[in-house]
């Protein structure tokens, strides 16, 4: 099934890291968010990708363009041009097995300005399954990819989003009208689901977009989805974050450094 992953975005609240590169680019760890991310789906067998570019896409094209190269040791003849790849070794000098990548990745200009759903209908040509996934590039996750298509094609319907219930920023109090103190709790799980992205949609959604710069996916698309009866919710108890501040950025490397990697 392909897998369309937004990658055209500015990051503008994240200017920390992005004023050199894309977001999905920012690394976590080593390795640029938007691999993780990749992972995911791969686990469960979903290699075809699309990467609907924007700002600073040449840096995600160089990127995959040049994986072998920056993930192997390599030999090359000046003469002939000619060039051989080596594993590398640990400090042992033992071998690390060389563990081929088999993902299919495709990278496309679609205009620094477009917003979701423009991208999404730029890159419909290269869309050819019955059904298609698409996420955001800079959230990770321990999403359950084949339970969640499962629930997508037991519901019926057109389109599936994935929702988690987000620890709320602040502590919040209930009080009576007199203002006392009922109860207090310190950043509490909220009743309301957000959209974290990890959608499931069937080919024909692709009608309800157009490439106008414009064309935003979360409202008129998604809403005449949902006004139609044609969208469903799949709810993920487990863990997703995204990183779209600083202190995100913070929070998963802090994580990554702790040893606490529930995405990998």
């Amino acid at each position: 099934m392909k897998v369309v992953i937004f990658c055209g975005g500015k990051g503008t609240r994240l200017r920390e890291e992005t004023e050199y590169k894309p977001k999905p680019m920012v690394e976590i760890g080593g390795k640029p968010i938007i691999w993780y991310i990749m992972e995911r789906y791969a686990r469960f067998g979903h290699k075809d990708f699309v990467l609907p570019l924007g700002y600073k896409g040449d840096v995600i094209k160089q990127y995959f363009y040049d994986y072998k190269m920056r993930n192997s040791d390599f030999t090359v003849d000046l003469s002939s041009g000619k060039s051989v790849s080596h594993c590398r070794q640990d400090e042992q000098g033992n071998e690390i097995a060389c563990t081929p990548i088999d993902w299919k990745v495709t990278l496309c200009d679609t205009g620094e300005e477009t917003q979701k759903g423009g991208r999404l209908k730029r890159v419909a040509k290269y869309i050819d399954t019955e059904r298609f996934m698409v996420t955001y590039g800079d959230g990770v996750s321990d999403v359950n990819i084949d339970a969640l298509l499962d629930f997508h094609i037991r519901s019926g319907k057109m389109g599936t989003f994935t929702g988690v219930r987000m620890p709320s920023r602040f502590g919040t109090v209930q009080t009576d009208d007199q203002g006392n103190i009922l109860a207090w709790k310190e950043k509490p799980i909220l009743n309301q689901y957000t959209n974290c992205g990890f959608f499931v949609f069937k080919r024909e959604f692709l009608d309800y977009l157009t490439e106008d710069e414009s064309c935003d996916l979360e409202k008129e698309p998604l809403e005449r989805l949902a006004k139609e009866g044609q969208l469903s919710m799949y709810q993920h108890q487990g863990f997703w974050q995204c990183m779209d501040t600083l202190r995100d950025y913070q929070l998963l490397t802090q994580m990554w450094e702790d040893g606490k990697r529930p995405w990998i």
